[in-house]
């Protein structure tokens, strides 16, 4: 029993793991008898626990395990009867004012993962000191109710689904005229905006929404090389835009009418320029310490706060739950608005995105060039490094000792919230007007041998060339 301890280990969401290696029905349980104790000791228990699940292979039995270890132990159950996007989960825990979610889901993994996701009470990822407490109950006795809680089967879609389409301007989508690729990447988003689309008689086209739990080889995941495939298809089919959702539908990619990827820097800046310029919603701006400067830049001409934080949605998540926050998000596509959720919501952003083509009457390659030309030319690049345990600590601690230079550009500052990051005199930049700071920074994975590099600067010129440095230098571990 011990190693099932050490199997379930929940992180900053919950627990994940390989189908039928690690993530088994009886580690399943585990988990949810661990969850059954907390909701017990913690939250008033008979509000019940939410659960939903995506597309994965197994996914609905092992929401099924859950349900049935909840309710055994007194605990309430509302379990989906259908697939369910992460947000959706989110949005009715907050609504039925339960006393929690789960969510069966490996999010982005590949398919052969899947995972168990905490959500809280707000309706969003549960705190540090939350999943700690989960954690603390792994592998304790549960005690049985005499008679085991009911579990109803509940649609949790009709009510999520109105609150996005009264969050957003479906007139003003139509009456722009655009066409729209919609690519679901196999995962649970499947039909979600495609159907508001379709009640709003927008035009649009679905891409990749058939139910696949190997997602054809591909990683649910919205970037290259996963969405190669949507760059061709826009382009194919005449769209002003591609808006892409991942396995679990909380995170959003995009590519333009030209079939060239809008990362989901560029996005954050979109959403965040119109929110600012256009809905002048009040707030602050919290942003983690990976992603783009160019938002300091739009927070600042508008004379909002900026909160730079940890990598990770959970600090997205606390600052909303502290202070007047607007909006905020990370490098990896998650972008949470307050007045939604505090979650990210990979369709609603889907959904904006259109709103503001819309209301600026601008593709979404329009909107990035504007964006570009009034801020800077920002840039940017990312590496995953998978090497071993020695030579990634070896990276680190080479890195904190210090370096004179990357990729021979001079080295001006360093910053340490999460990782290290050196910010790096660039002559190539110098006659740039506006031009991005060039940074690169070095992160270690603490549960695996990966190490990412990530790189911003003035040009994709610049960008590869400090990300070859930062990867030889890496890789020359502690021989030099």
């Amino acid at each position: 029993m011990n190693d099932l301890k050490t199997v379930v280990k929940f992180g900053t969401d919950g627990w994940r793991g390989i189908i039928a290696d690690d993530f088994t029905y009886e580690n399943v349980r585990v988990a949810a008898r661990a969850i059954a104790l907390y909701v017990l000791e913690h939250e008033d228990s008979k509000a019940g626990v939410c659960i939903g699940y995506d597309t994965r292979f197994g996914s609905r039995s092992f929401a099924r395990i859950v349900a049935e270890t909840l309710a055994a132990a007194g605990v309430p159950v509302f379990l989906a009867n259908k697939i369910t996007p992460t947000p959706e989960l989110s949005f009715a825990v907050r609504e039925r004012k339960a006393a929690g979610g789960v969510m069966i889901t490996s999010s982005h993994n590949p398919a052969e993962w899947n995972g168990v996701k905490y959500k809280a009470t707000y309706g969003g990822s549960g705190k540090p000191s939350i999943i700690s407490s989960i954690e603390g109950y792994l592998l304790k006795p549960v005690p049985q109710a005499a008679t085991p809680a009911k579990i109803e089967e509940v649609d949790f879609a009709p009510d999520y689904i109105a609150a996005l389409e009264s969050f957003v301007d479906l007139k003003a989508i139509k009456a722009s005229g655009y066409r729209f690729l919609i690519d679901t990447m196999y995962g649970a988003g499947r039909g979600y905006v495609a159907g508001i689309f379709e009640r709003a008689g927008i035009p649009y086209v679905e891409f990749r929404s058939e139910l696949n739990p190997t997602f054809f080889g591909i990683n649910p995941e919205p970037i290259l090389p996963h969405i190669a495939a949507t760059q061709k298809a826009v382009v194919a089919e005449k769209c002003a835009a591609g808006l892409i959702t991942d396995g679990d539908a909380d995170r959003i990619g995009a590519v333009d009418e030209h079939g060239n990827v809008v990362d989901a820097h560029k996005i954050f800046s979109v959403l965040l320029q119109w929110l600012l310029e256009r809905k002048q919603w009040p707030g602050d701006v919290t942003r983690a310490f990976n992603t783009t400067k160019m938002l300091d830049r739009i927070a600042a001409k508008y004379g909002r706060t900026l909160h730079e934080h940890g990598i990770g949605f959970k600090y997205v998540v606390d600052l909303m739950l502290e202070k007047d926050i607007m909006i905020g998000g990370e490098e990896s596509g998650g972008v949470g608005i307050s007045k939604h959720l505090p979650e990210r919501d990979g369709l609603l952003n889907s959904l904006l995105l259109a709103n503001v083509m819309a209301d600026e009457k601008k593709t979404l390659g329009e909107l990035v060039a504007a964006l570009q030309q009034e801020y800077g030319e920002h840039q940017y690049g990312r590496v995953d490094m998978h090497i071993d345990e020695d030579l990634k600590q070896s990276a680190i601690r080479r890195a904190k000792a210090g370096v004179a230079e990357v990729a021979g550009l001079k080295v001006l500052r360093i910053e340490t919230l999460d990782g290290i990051k050196f910010f790096l005199e660039n002559p190539a930049c110098a006659d740039k007007p506006k031009a991005a700071e060039t940074w690169v920074l070095f992160r270690a994975s603490g549960t695996e041998p990966l190490l990412r590099v990530y790189c911003e600067s003035c040009s994709q010129e610049s960008v590869q060339q400090v990300l070859k440095a930062a990867q030889a230098f890496v890789l020359q571990g502690d021989s030099k």
